[in-house]
Formats: C-alpha cells, structure tokens, sequence
C-alpha cells in the first residue's frame, strides 16, 4: 500500500493492491463525511447521507487502524 497511514487491523488480510484500493474508498468516506457534517450546517443534505456515511466509516473502521 502506498500510502503508509493506512494500517490494517490485526487479523485483516488483503494484498497490498486490494487493501490500497480500499484505502482509496476509505479516503473518499472520510472526505463525504466532512462534506456531509459541513452541509448539515447549512441544511442541505438530504435526510438519509449522514446515516449512509456514517456507516460506511464503521464498516472501514473494522479494516483499518486509524
């Protein structure tokens, strides 16, 4: 994996190539949840984008260290 800030979890086996493309996702989750939390400021998003993000992070937590 290229970028050295993306651990897996112990007991989590991937290849390097799989695991950084899934580290790509996380990025992407990590970066619609702080577009999610900034447009709920503004009243905005629809009802049910927190709910999705927020679970999609949790499922990355249970791969990754972070």
């Amino acid at each position: 994996m290229k970028n050295k800030s993306w651990k897996l979890k112990p007991g989590v086996q991937m290849s390097p190539e799989t695991a950084e493309q899934v580290a790509k996702i996380a990025c992407a989750l990590q970066s619609l949840s702080v577009y999610t939390t900034l447009a709920y400021e503004q009243d905005d998003a629809p009802a049910d984008l927190k709910a999705i993000v927020e679970e999609g992070l949790e499922a990355m937590q249970k791969v990754f260290v972070w």
